[in-house]
């Protein structure tokens, strides 16, 4: 059995400080106490940057980083979805990078089509 760290430490003692109802989701495997949790929320920097680039000209839109972005935003919405536990943190964002990206990519896109 391993020796729980000094964060799963702390993580319990304030977990015990909480109501019944919030301790359940607190410690929950994909909770704020796990990286699971910490990773997709860490991950909001890319929909911020996404949300940013609306305000930005079509003409500097980069087609192939936007696709990218929509494409491994669906991919791991999918992933979150059948990895156990379920991950709603993971999903949410991830369907956020990949509406965001899309957007940019669609913007892009007709931006480019007007050119020719």
């Amino acid at each position: 059995m391993a020796v729980p760290s000094a964060y799963q430490k702390l993580m319990l003692k304030v977990a015990s400080a909480l109501p019944e109802k919030f301790r359940v989701a607190f410690l929950h495997p994909a909770g704020p106490t796990t990286v699971f949790f910490w990773a997709p929320t860490f991950k909001w920097g890319l929909v911020i940057a996404g949300i940013g680039d609306v305000k930005r000209s079509p003409d500097t839109i980069s087609l192939s980083q936007t696709a990218a972005l929509m494409a491994t935003g669906a991919i791991w919405s999918r992933y979150s979805m059948v990895i156990i536990p379920k991950n709603y943190n993971l999903l949410s964002v991830n369907l956020f990078v990949c509406c965001t990206g899309g957007y940019n990519f669609i913007r892009g896109l007709l931006y480019q089509m007007a050119q020719k």
